[in-house]
């Protein structure tokens, strides 16, 4: 069977100021080494990934490429480019480099422990459903709050899922669905799954991923990322 090419859109442009640092979260060290660095080389070492494109803060290309991408021989990078105002326009500007047929996996930077298994999963989905996320089912009960703080309602705990990335597509899919996006102008969206929801109204399946799979906002969440290195 031939292999359809899938590409990683690695997001690497937030400014990250929950952590509450000079230096961006995705650049802060993590065992002796760049946040980013983890994701990059999942997918660096993944057989099912063929390039990667790294979307960075305005000005920071040349140092991802420097003190990142050659300094951790990363050599599926095929561009480094800036990113936007908001996160879906950094992805845009991602897509802007993806051609042809196959998937497109959007991944944050600032999620490191990214692996194999999400990654395999993810592909064997969209190769069925087109459309999928990763995420795992919530431990402890949701409520919905009204507009004065009181609770609205209780979802059922079962159907709740925190949703993580990578987010994998088919490429055409994806670029359709935020080139619709880009035409609406400034909607309030969080997710590349709320953009194939909204914009093409198709079903988008859930996969798991994984719990340690969490997303460095805080110093706290370095701590406990420190701790499953260990």
């Amino acid at each position: 069977m031939e292999k359809i090419h899938c590409t990683a859109i690695v997001l690497a442009a937030g400014k990250g100021k929950r952590m509450g640092t000079k230096v961006h979260k995705q650049y802060l060290e993590l065992a002796g080494k760049p946040v980013l660095y983890y994701s990059l080389k999942a997918f660096e070492d993944s057989a099912h990934i063929d390039e990667i494109i790294l979307v960075t803060g305005s000005g920071e290309e040349e140092y991802c490429k420097k003190q990142i991408v050659d300094k951790y021989q990363i050599s599926k990078v095929t561009e480094i480019i800036s990113g936007g105002k908001e996160r879906y326009h950094s992805v845009w500007n991602g897509l802007s480099k993806v051609t042809g047929k196959g998937y497109t996996f959007v991944h944050d930077g600032a999620r490191p422990f990214v692996n194999e298994g999400m990654i395999e999963r993810a592909l064997c989905e969209v190769k069925k459903s087109k459309a999928c996320v990763v995420g795992m089912p919530v431990k402890d009960t949701v409520k919905i709050a009204d507009s004065e703080g009181y609770v609205a309602n209780t979802p059922d705990r079962s159907r709740v899922w925190t949703i993580q990335t990578p987010q994998v597509f088919e490429n055409d899919l994806l670029k359709e669905a935020y080139k619709k996006l880009m035409m609406c102008g400034n909607i309030a969206v969080t997710d590349d799954a709320m953009v194939v929801e909204q914009m093409m109204h198709l079903p988008v399946k859930l996969v798991e991923g994984a719990y340690q799979n969490i997303k460095i906002t805080t110093p706290e969440d370095l701590l406990i990322a420190e701790n499953f290195l260990k």
